[in-house]
Formats: structure tokens, C-alpha cells, sequence
């Protein structure tokens, strides 16, 4: 087994998106090949509804897949098909966008008027960019959660893990999606298919994810509950973690525990020509999508 090196810590930037909501950027619109096959993520957390209610207003996507998991509030959301729903706390909808879809995404928040989720978008393959939209809509009841007996909760949204397979399936990047929240100086270690790339989200709490030069971590200059805590280089809430080749990710909580997303997929090393929201392989199919928005073909309804 080898520990996949940390290649890159960062914080996710604010910034605003749709018709003025405030979010937080982890990346997206960078380099495409840092976390092939993943383009964009953003924490959309807020507590105060004027930050967030002017939410997401009509737009395209073409050549994609969005994910959207809802941690408070709600999602309410519409597209040019006639499709309509509300994605509420927990869960999912994982939308393909294929040949291309309009839709809009409306926030509103819970009885405290807080609101929050994660959006992540996904490179669909050449043979895949045309092909027709579809949505995944999970409930939260249907996600499946793992307990270990350190108290260590994982939700799997797809891929497997700990005997238990999420309930998306299809997906091109053949991904997986995890939920995970670690008690109090407890340590784990999560194995990764080494084909992947792989990142994670810390969203609650502190932790320290463990280096390949430095299997056990920097430093250890406490204990919590008779367990090693490294107080040094520790990951706090917003923040990414870009990880290199390996095959597991190690990574101890801090002395409030911690709680982050654990998300890997199949890279696929194909050109990216990326506009907004729609993302394609070259500027010529890029170019005929602007004329098809223009020329009100950019729909292609079904029969």
C-alpha cells in the first residue's frame, strides 16, 4: 500500500455565481487536467437569505454532468423538459447534461434561514457530450451510511465502499463520492483505486492528512482521548486537498473532529474547449453550441 502525496492545500476563494449568490470556490476554471475528470466544485453555505435567494436562474449546460448534494435548506429546481423537483437536506441530483439542457436551481434555506450544499461538475467523454439529458434524484433515505467502530461515518453517494454501493449509477468517470465524518483524533485510512484522481473537501472541524514522506504525520504534541493528535499543518474548514498517485489516503481529525468530502474518479485525458457552462473537446463544437443557443437549437426534444 502507498499513501498518496498531498500535492496541493488550498482554500476555496469567494466568489458569486447565478443572479448574486455568495459561494465559495474550491476550483473551477483553472487548469482541466488538475482534476481530470472533475472541472469545478463550490460550497454554497450561507446564513443569511438575502446571500443566496436570488439563486441560479435559467442557463445551459451542454457536454457535462452537474452534482448537487444538499446539506441544509432546500434546492428547487426546473429545466426546459418539464422537469421539476426540490432536493431537500441529504440529498442528491446528479444531472447529465449530454446534447444540452436549460435549467434553473433556487435555494431557500431551513426554518433558520441557513443554506447549504455542494455543487461538482463532471467531463463527460467525447463518445458521451451528445448524448440525452438525464437526471439521478436521490433521497436522502436512499443513500446508504457506514458506521465503523471508531465512530467513523461514511456516506456513500455512488462508487463502493465498506461493502456498500451508492445508489448513482452510469456515470462515465466511473466516480466515488463520500460523506465522511471522523471523530476526535481518530485515524483512517481510506483506500483509493490508484487509476483515479482524487481530492478532498474539508467542510467541519480540522484534521491532518498524512504525507507519503511522513506516513504517521509532522508532529504529535497532544493526546484526545489517549489518540495522537498533529496540531501542525492541519486542514480546516473550506479547504481542498489535491492529492498525487497512490493507493489509500490517511488522515487523522483534530481535537474537534472533522468532516469532509472524498470524491475520486477515472481520468479522461481528452481536450477541453470550456465555456461557462458548457464544456467541449474543441472550439469548433464549442463555436456550433453558440449557434445553437442563438438559433434555438440547442434543445433536442425528446422524438
Amino acid at each position: 500500500m502507498s499513501i498518496r502525496p498531498t500535492i496541493e492545500t488550498r482554500a476555496a476563494m469567494p466568489t458569486m455565481e447565478g443572479a448574486g449568490v455568495k459561494l465559495h470556490r474550491a476550483f473551477g476554471f483553472q487548469d482541466p487536467t488538475e482534476l481530470d475528470p472533475f472541472l469545478l466544485f463550490d460550497d454554497f453555505r450561507n446564513e443569511r437569505p438575502e446571500d443566496y435567494l436570488r439563486g441560479f436562474p435559467w442557463h445551459p449546460h451542454r457536454g457535462i454532468e452537474t452534482i448537487t448534494y444538499v446539506l441544509a435548506g432546500t434546492v428547487e429546481h426546473s429545466d426546459s423538459l418539464g422537469n421539476t423537483g426540490t432536493l431537500g437536506a441529504g440529498d442528491v441530483q446528479w444531472m447529465t447534461a449530454g446534447s444540452g439542457i436549460m435549467h434553473q436551481e433556487m435555494p431557500a434555506g431551513n426554518a433558520r434561514g441557513q443554506m447549504h450544499g455542494f455543487q461538482l461538475w463532471g467531463n463527460l467523454p467525447s463518445s458521451q457530450k451528445m448524448t440525452a439529458p438525464r437526471y439521478q434524484d436521490i433521497t436522502s433515505a436512499d443513500i446508504p451510511e457506514v458506521i465503523d467502530d471508531d465512530g467513523t461515518r461514511v456516506r456513500v453517494i455512488t462508487g463502493e465502499f465498506w461493502g456498500q454501493t451508492g445508489p448513482v449509477d452510469g456515470i462515465a468517470a466511473d466516480p466515488q463520492y463520500l460523506d465522511v465524518s471522523i471523530p476526535a483524533g481518530v485515524k483512517k485510512t481510506f483506500p483509493i483505486d490508484t487509476y483515479r484522481r482524487a481530492f478532498a473537501y474539508v467542510f467541519e472541524g480540522r484534521g491532518a492528512f498524512a504525507d507519503a514522506s511522513s506516513p504517521t504525520g509532522v508532529l504529535v504534541e497532544k493526546e484526545v482521548a489517549g489518540r495522537e493528535i498533529k496540531l501542525r499543518d492541519m486542514t480546516g474548514d473550506r479547504t481542498l486537498v489535491r492529492f498525487g498517485t497512490g493507493d489509500e489516503v490517511t488522515v487523522q481529525a483534530g481535537p474537534e473532529g472533522m468532516r469532509f468530502l472524498l470524491i475520486s474518479g477515472a481520468p479522461i485525458d481528452e481536450p477541453v474547449a470550456w465555456h461557462g457552462p458548457i464544456v467541449m473537446n474543441t472550439q469548433a463544437e464549442l463555436q456550433q453550441a453558440m449557434r445553437d443557443l442563438r438559433n434555438g437549437s440547442f434543445i433536442r426534444h425528446p422524438g
